[in-house]
């Protein structure tokens, strides 16, 4: 897969802990990498990252601690670094809108100047949002040169962020100047809403219908017809490890802005992921809520993933009713059982990705 090109890399990855860190964190020593990551100790309880016990050094420390996330990269030597750290929840943006902004906006910063006073990083990889757009509740999908900005602080923040990695590239990893003055390519990334098994994430849809489910009680949501791209987390990660790739064999056509979302089917009512989910564990069941307190939220966010498909060649591999499937059956089979499906769906990711002949996989 992806060429072999991850076999023996040294690969970096900050918010490893998290929800989708601990999903690539896995699938990269799959891939043969030497993974070590830098994060806050696991956000929830259960955690994926702590469930998985995976075989790697992780350095504890604040992406906000420029002193030790500096001392983190520069002893590890990375090849390349994918940086997804980040306070990522719309509603708690609200109430701690500093914090945020200097986790999203001078951790990234951070980062940077980390990576570029290492000579052995020759590819980043910044994780956004694809809230960073200038959300303007329009029919059709955003593109990589549609503005930046956000509402919320949330999305203010990674607007912010997509900034700060177009200036740094611009102005220390600049294309006409790469093999000359510098040896590092970068990308930024935008994914939609992602989903599967193992996250517990606080005041996010799926954990928090999950959580409900398995006490018997039922999940309250607060804005039903919201919009949203539903891709199963697997689906960006492969696009993020294939755009890795070809920074790694040091294209630098694919540097820039990228987006990774689902197909047309993906873009799903609130209300609807919660009826389709409960077609696969009966125990799920729903309430609205109608105090209407709730702050800003965008009702509508679609994604144009045309740059993808066309110049990266990446497609998703699951469509929204088998997405919504292994969802459901990894949690069913973890509060049920005490199975941990993870291993066993990468797999059944890759046998399919094949089976469709991704280029990624071929």
């Amino acid at each position: 897969m992806f060429g072999t090109v991850y076999k023996n890399i040294k690969v970096f990855i900050t918010g490893n802990t998290g929800f989708k860190g601990s999903w690539l964190a896995l699938w990269l020593l799959n891939l043969g990498a030497r993974v070590a990551g830098y994060s806050l100790d696991a956000p929830t309880d259960p955690s994926h990252y702590k469930i998985l016990s995976l075989d790697f050094e992780t350095i504890y420390g604040d992406i906000r601690d420029k002193a030790k996330l500096r001392e983190a990269i520069a002893s590890f030597q990375p090849d390349v670094v994918f940086h997804m750290a980040a306070q990522s929840l719309v509603r708690k943006s609200y109430e701690y809108p500093v914090e945020t902004f200097e986790t999203n906006v001078m951790g990234t910063v951070n980062v940077f100047e980390a990576c570029r006073q290492v000579d052995s990083v020759r590819a980043i990889v910044n994780i956004t949002s694809d809230k960073c757009y200038e959300n303007q509740e329009w029919i059709w999908g955003y593109r990589e040169n549609d503005p930046v900005g956000g509402h919320d602080p949330y999305s203010a923040s990674k607007g912010c962020a997509e900034l700060v990695t177009a200036s740094y590239q611009r102005s220390y990893f600049p294309l006409e100047e790469y093999q000359k003055s510098h040896q590092t390519l970068v990308s930024s990334v935008r994914a939609g809403n992602v989903i599967g098994g193992g996250d517990w994430g606080e005041d996010r849809l799926v954990p928090d219908i999950m959580r409900a489910a398995s006490q018997n009680e039922k999940v309250i949501i607060r804005n039903p017809q919201a919009t949203r791209p539903w891709q199963h987390v697997l689906e960006p990660l492969a696009g993020y490890l294939l755009l890795g790739q070809r920074l790694l064999e040091e294209k630098k056509e694919f540097s820039g802005a990228w987006n990774f979302g689902p197909n047309n089917d993906g873009h799903i009512e609130v209300l609807n992921v919660v009826k389709d989910m409960r077609k696969h564990w009966d125990r799920i069941d729903v309430q609205l809520a109608h105090d209407g307190k709730n702050p800003h939220e965008a009702n509508l966010l679609k994604l144009d993933c045309s740059k993808a498909h066309t110049g990266l060649g990446w497609q998703p591999v699951w469509d929204s009713p088998i997405m919504f499937a292994k969802t459901a059956q990894w949690y069913r089979e973890f509060y049920e059982s005490g199975r941990v499906l993870s291993q066993e769906q990468l797999a059944e990711y890759i046998d399919d990705a094949k089976q469709k002949q991704m280029c990624w996989a071929t």
